[in-house]
């Protein structure tokens, strides 16, 4: 058998054949034969179906920039003689686009520029056709131009550009950041994509490993507070880093995060500051700072006072926002008894990191020195809230206590004492200005304020605008001046079915006093009612007292309201009483004792309890006499009234339907009701034949006119009736109408009026369109009736 080598572009391909086998090849060069030996040892231990081409892929280079199309291989078929009549056609991706293909001899050439990047390889398909018929002479193969790689492409940093944080002080070789760059080129095809790192700016503080592209810290101890942020520019190369290679670079800002280790330092080792005498406890009298290099917790410090003599007087606490030690005051300083102070104080880290202690301690020491500054101090009293005593019963004039006040100063200047208005604006009590002694200024009432609360003034007689103040609380002792009284309104009620010895009340009563032992009130009733026959009252002992029935058969027509009188007694020494009055109302009640009815028209007042019989009879006469007048002015203003006329009362509102036909416009008589009463006859009477006599009529109006007399009678003399205009409606049917007929036909005039108003011969002067009711008036003119 014969051995074919054939070698395209950038391959080689090896084609077997078996004797007598002609194969299609790619830009193919017979290099040699092999001998019968070859296929003795073994080249063909099988045998192959016959394939007359076959070929691989092809390869061509990207970013190709010559002038002319790229030579990418040739195809060839045994079956080609050279003699024109097979031609070859390209398919695929690319075809007759980016690849064609010479028909006559196989070459294919690129004609344009192919890049891996945007596609690294295309599959295309390949056919030997004859020339004159068009059929194919091969069955077509599919091949693959693939697109092989060149270093085009740049490596970059996707991620970049890079922020990172690191303690300061770490250890040299500690990791910060990894970058990582990418290359599009082929990774797989020579080092194009091979990478190497390498740092262009930040050493010697920083490195960065080759291949890794991890930055590490290349010094030791970098400080923070000399210097916080680090610029790096950090290198990819390819080519494994090559003369020739591409390059691209990316920042990377590396600062450096605080760690405890500096100590707070005071600026100055003492201090001095003024105090006034007069500051309130707990203000903040001075300020001190202790330095710390470091942020955020790293610079938190505490504050605390070692020694001195003002350790119970002042106190030291540290502002958390500014990180200052406020001195405050515990006590209140007083510069006649000590004018300075002395304090050592302290200031260390919250926080402390044990890897620096070996720096030294991490706290500072600071004197202070507080000198208290004299100032004018307003008067002093010796109690700032006094407790007083005083009976409400007390004369004024009486002497209730005294304060005392004094300058604090060295000058000691006098005092003189006051009252503050405002705290006693009725003046209740007066205070002795050079003694400062309080008595009362007008009587006191305990029931009306028990507790004065009032503002005591000292102010120096050389400087007034210097003024002390204290608060003296008076407490008004109780006396028995008040008489008890009724608890409440009662609505007392008692039924007509009562029987003896029911009770129809419970009374309790009020004290305005306050006994130191309590209340014990005494209930009873008076002399006068002592011998009443109906009630009778019981004290049960326990400031409750009950009202009984004496009897049975209350009825409310005898008496609708019972007044008793009660006498409440308070029991103290001496003793206070008062008359209460108690209103009881006689009501029909049902069996269970429930009220139903109280009042047949009684006036309201009567309802409620009276503290007194007189007031209940000056109530009950002023009741009376507004009662009197209001029914005299409402009988006044009726009889005031115009009585409606005859006329008037007989005008009615009939429908009435009958079949007469008027006279249209011409017919300015009234209708007469005589001939509506008389429907039913057929003739139409004559007026003066049976005139409607005036007697019968005056009959009728007297009939109404005496029904409605007696009405009104009975409404004026009704006194349950309102006292107000009222609208009477009566449903009384008379005898008869007096109302006339409204119709013409029976009216006096009527025959005249037919005669001389209905006379419609003028009708025929208005020409032939009138003729014909001309002839129909005139026709029932002088049939001489209507009907």
């Amino acid at each position: 058998m014969n051995c074919l080598w054939f070698l395209s572009m950038l391959s080689m391909n090896i084609l077997w054949e078996e004797p007598g086998c002609e194969a299609m090849t790619l830009n193919s060069i017979l290099l040699c034969q092999v001998s019968e030996q070859g296929a003795a040892r073994g080249v063909h231990s099988h045998q192959r179906s016959r394939r007359s081409w076959v070929w691989n892929q092809f390869f061509v280079l990207e970013e190709y920039t010559g002038d002319e199309p790229l030579y990418v291989g040739k195809l060839h078929s045994d079956v080609d003689k050279g003699d024109g009549q097979v031609r070859y056609v390209l398919n695929g991706e690319g075809a007759m686009s980016i690849f064609t293909i010479d028909e006559n001899t196989g070459d294919i050439h690129a004609t344009k520029r192919l890049d891996r990047e945007q596609q690294a390889y295309y599959t295309l398909r390949a056919q030997a056709r004859d020339r004159k018929t068009n059929l194919p002479v091969e069955p077509e193969s599919q091949f693959i131009i693939k697109v092989q790689d060149i270093n085009d492409n740049e490596p970059k940093f996707p991620e970049g550009p890079y922020t990172a944080r690191v303690p300061e002080r770490s250890p040299v070789g500690t990791s910060v950041v990894t970058v990582v760059a990418t290359d599009a080129d082929d990774p797989t095809y020579g080092n194009s994509a091979r990478l190497i790192y390498s740092i262009l700016q930040g050493q010697p503080y920083f490195s960065v490993e080759p291949k890794t592209g991890v930055v590490r810290t290349a010094l030791p101890d970098m400080d923070r507070e000399v210097r916080d942020r680090y610029l790096l520019v950090v290198q990819a190369k390819d080519m494994i880093g090559q003369m020739g290679g591409l390059s691209g670079t990316t920042s990377v800002t590396v600062m450096l995060t605080d760690v405890n280790d500096n100590p707070p330092r005071f600026p100055r080792r003492s201090y001095q500051f003024g105090v006034r005498e007069s500051e309130l406890v707990s203000a903040v009298i001075a300020k001190i700072r202790a330095l710390d290099l470091d942020v955020g917790p790293n610079a938190e410090m505490d504050y605390r006072i070692l020694d001195g003599d003002g350790l119970g007087t002042f106190s030291i606490l540290t502002d958390p926002n500014t990180q200052d030690g406020l001195i405050t005051l515990l006590q209140t300083l007083d510069f006649e008894t000590k004018s300075s102070y002395m304090l050592r104080v302290e200031a260390s880290n919250r926080y402390v990191d044990a890897r620096f202690l070996s720096m030294g301690p991490f706290s500072d020491v600071a004197n202070i020195r507080l000198l208290v500054e004299n100032v004018d101090e307003p008067p002093v009293f010796s109690v700032s809230v006094s407790h007083m005593v005083i009976s409400e019963a007390a004369a004024v004039g009486t002497n209730v206590g005294s304060v005392l006040a004094h300058d604090p100063d060295a000058t000691n200047s006098p005092v003189r004492y006051s009252i503050d208005r405002r705290s006693d604006a009725e003046r209740y009590f007066n205070i002795d200005s050079s003694s400062g002694m309080i008595t009362t200024g007008r009587p006191l009432d305990r029931e009306v304020i028990a507790l004065h609360n009032i503002t005591v003034l000292a102010t120096e007689s050389l400087d007034r605008s210097q003024v002390g103040k204290a608060v003296v609380l008076v407490s008004v002792t109780d006396v028995n001046d008040n008489a008890p009284s009724f608890a409440g309104e009662y609505k007392t009620f008692v039924c007509e079915n009562s029987e003896p010895g029911q009770i129809i009340e419970t009374l309790s009563a009020v004290d305005r006093d306050e006994p130191e032992n309590g209340h014990h009130f005494i209930f009873s009733l008076t002399a006068e009612a002592a011998g009443n026959l109906n009630f009778t009252l019981r004290d049960n002992q326990d400031n409750t007292a009950s009202i009984l029935t004496s009897r049975r058969g209350f009825l409310q027509r005898d008496q609708l309201v019972h007044l008793l009188p009660v006498v409440i007694s308070d029991g103290s020494s001496p003793s206070l009483s008062s008359t209460n009055t108690l209103s009881i109302i006689v009501c029909t009640c049902d069996v269970a004792g429930n009220r139903s009815s109280c009042s047949r028209g009684a006036p309201p007042l009567l309802v409620v309890g009276l503290s007194t019989i007189t007031t209940a009879a000056v109530l009950t006469c002023v009741l009376t006499l507004l009662g009197v007048v209001m029914v005299t002015v409402a009988v006044r203003h009726r009889r005031r009234e115009p009585l409606l006329m005859d006329d008037e009362r007989d005008i009615r509102e009939n429908i009435v339907r009958y079949d007469d036909e008027g006279g249209g416009e011409e017919d300015t008589e009234a209708f007469d009701m005589s001939a509506l009463r008389h429907l039913n006859q057929t003739t139409r009477q004559d007026p003066d034949q049976n005139p409607p006599g005036p007697d019968s009529r005056t009959i009728r109006n007297r009939l109404f006119q005496g029904f409605i007399r007696d009405r009104l009678q009975d409404a004026d003399l009704d006194l349950t009736a309102p006292p107000y205009d009222s609208l009477q409606t009566y449903a009384f049917e008379g005898s008869g109408s007096a109302a006339e007929s409204l119709s013409s036909l029976n009216s006096l005039d009527s025959l005249d009026s037919l005669q001389s108003e209905q006379n419609y011969e003028y009708l025929r002067e208005w020409g032939p369109r009138f003729r014909k009711l001309a002839d129909l008036y005139g026709h029932h003119e002088g049939g001489g009736s209507v009907s």
